[in-house]
């Protein structure tokens, strides 16, 4: 698979099979995945790649507090701006809108919805959750490098014929991973991202998720 073939395949997935993934696969990713650029070379990431046990228990813990709803949410950041506005609102609304669509749950049925949010905290099934942290200090700059490595992370799974599901959402429950990973106290939680096989007949994995329109995008100058 060529780099062009891993961006036009990848995508968030939401339903993966019960197949198990090689520890050897994730480090042969994670081992080229150390080349994605960073300001000053700092390379900011962090990680902890969890299955089986831990992961399990993980899943448990959250399940368990789940009903109480945001009484138990801390995250340590806005994950979307409070201000979010105009286009960029429109287009997570739109891609929402169409992944219900694809379950078909109706906007009028909020249980459905409900339980099919609570599904991020199953990670979609997949058998590896990675959990992604930061020093504190580490500024807007640094942040955006962790994104150029995730990105890395995401084309090189897909080489290995693997998916992904880069997960913000987990930063909610962040004080319920800290209690089964070794996170810092002095790092911030950044997200969660499931790994595994795509299923590839569920619905939740096949709706379009349209990109907007190259010159929306981008201003051409002195060309």
């Amino acid at each position: 698979m060529n780099v062009s073939e891993a961006v036009a395949t990848r995508r968030t997935v939401r339903a993966f099979l019960d197949k198990p993934v090689d520890q050897a696969v994730l480090r042969r990713v994670l081992e080229k995945a150390q080349n994605a650029p960073s300001g000053g070379n700092t390379q900011p990431w962090n990680a902890t790649v969890i299955t089986g046990e831990p992961l399990a228990k993980l899943l448990a813990d959250v399940a368990a507090i789940l009903p109480e709803g945001p009484a138990r949410h801390k995250p340590e950041y806005h994950i979307y701006p409070p201000e979010l506005d105009g286009a960029y609102a429109e287009r997570r609304k739109g891609v929402g809108e169409a992944m219900y669509a694809a379950l078909e749950i109706p906007r009028d049925n909020k249980m459905g919805r409900l339980m099919w949010f609570a599904k991020n905290f199953q990670a979609f099934g997949a058998p590896v959750l990675m959990l992604i942290h930061t020093p504190r200090y580490m500024g807007r700059p640094q942040w955006s490098d962790i994104g150029m490595w995730l990105q890395t992370v995401c084309l090189l799974l897909r080489e290995e014929g693997l998916d992904s599901c880069p997960q913000e959402a987990w930063a909610i429950y962040q004080e319920q991973i800290r209690a089964v990973v070794n996170i810092p106290e002095d790092h911030i939680f950044f997200c969660g991202m499931g790994i595994g096989w795509r299923d590839p007949d569920a619905p939740v994995n096949q709706f379009p998720v349209p990109r907007a329109p190259l010159d929306e995008a981008i201003r051409w100058e002195g060309f």
